[in-house]
């Protein structure tokens, strides 16, 4: 990271899917005018690609090899838009296959570290809001704000559920609330970045909490964040 870089703030906004991070981290970035990074997105499409390739993950070289090669593009589209090698994936790489794929080539370290370039040079001025499970831990240590978001499986699962039938994804509740266990426990338990509080980072429990509440809190700490920086 250069010096001019590390003068770019950064907000980190971490947790396990289905807090409702990366809604939050859009409107953060939205408010303030800062660039955004959804590292969740970097691990999902890798995941599909090395899926679409047929690679085994236990091939960790060949893994590595495809996260430094991924031909992406962002918003190309539209917002939110996501190409890999000119095919929109911005929709699988949001399936139950896309997240699987992601939580499991996210425990491979030599995939972490190809895919640690491409996150950091999303610092840019003015700033930075950086999206993820290992953001204020890993990847932005020095963020001027950490916020770690979470919320009990069972709410978690439900939230997911909703958002896929509203896509019109034929989905089941209790397979969806399975899967969501054994990758929080994967994530959590991985020997490289394990999905954890930073020492530092404010925890917010949103299982019980509306979407404006939680966007209500987030930017109280962010304007005081900024104020302080």
């Amino acid at each position: 990271m250069t010096g001019d870089s590390a003068a770019v703030p950064v907000i980190a906004i971490d947790g396990p899917s289905g807090t409702g991070k990366g809604t939050v981290a859009n409107h953060v970035a939205r408010s303030l005018g800062f660039h955004l990074l959804d590292s969740g997105a970097l691990y999902r499409v890798l995941g599909i690609a090395v899926a679409k390739r047929g690679i085994d993950l236990q091939d960790v070289d060949t893994v590595a090899a495809v996260a430094r090669d991924l031909d992406l593009e962002f918003g190309s589209s539209g917002p939110g838009s996501i190409h890999l090698n000119g095919e929109d994936v911005s929709l699988e790489i949001r399936t139950d296959l896309g997240s699987d794929m992601a939580s499991r080539v996210g425990a491979i370290p030599q995939a972490r570290a190809a895919l640690l370039e491409r996150q950091l040079a999303f610092r840019k001025p003015p700033g930075l809001v950086a999206d993820g499970r290992d953001m204020g831990t890993v990847v932005f240590p020095d963020s001027i704000l950490k916020i770690y978001l979470t919320a009990s499986a069972e709410e978690r699962a439900n939230r997911r559920y909703k958002q896929l039938i509203d896509k019109g994804m034929d989905v089941k509740l209790p397979a969806l609330l399975q899967d969501l266990t054994e990758r929080d426990a994967r994530d959590s338990e991985r020997s490289i970045s394990p999905l954890k509080p930073a020492a530092d980072a404010f925890v917010l429990d949103t299982t019980t909490l509306s979407e404006k509440q939680v966007m209500d809190r987030v930017m109280e700490m962010v304007s005081r964040a900024l104020e302080q920086a």
